[in-house]
């Protein structure tokens, strides 16, 4: 059995998906408002400690690790499906860096201890959330925050 003690790793967090413009559309309701809906938050990486692993050669094989997206708001004030998370084992007592700035992010001493690598985005607002009593019609929704 082959033992890895180091293993450089490109992990990519996911987007947050966008909010939407939408309107409220029934049956005798000629103007409904708003009723966009807000994007998903995009999937975050997470390093966590596993006591069956002992190398990380697993991890030599699969050097690009990707969180997903998040979805697109929907009509009627519908929230969009969150990103998958993506989490990476390796074994107790692994440090972890950021390779381009050489600084520690943390270290998992403990099996099921986890420290975030890279944090998802945030989803963007619908326009439902910025109705109002002065803004009955908002034409507008954000994007949602890039990841890391």
């Amino acid at each position: 059995m082959k033992f890895l003690d180091q293993v450089d790793l490109k992990v990519s967090s996911g987007d947050g998906g966008k909010g939407i413009v939408a309107w409220r559309k029934e049956k005798f309701v000629p103007k409904g408002g708003p009723s966009g809906g807000n994007g998903g938050d995009g999937g975050s990486v997470y390093v966590e400690a596993d006591e069956n692993l002992y190398t990380l050669m697993d991890l030599s094989h699969n050097t690009h690790v990707f969180a997903g997206d998040g979805e697109p708001g929907g009509r009627r004030e519908q929230t969009g499906a969150s990103g998958e998370d993506k989490v990476i084992r390796v074994p107790p007592g692994t440090v972890v860096k950021d390779k381009l700035t050489d600084q520690v992010i943390g270290e998992v001493v403990e099996s099921g201890q986890r420290i975030v690598v890279a944090e998802g985005g945030e989803g963007g607002r619908g326009n439902a959330f910025f109705k109002s009593s002065t803004n009955q019609t908002p034409r507008h929704a954000e994007p949602g925050e890039a990841g890391e």
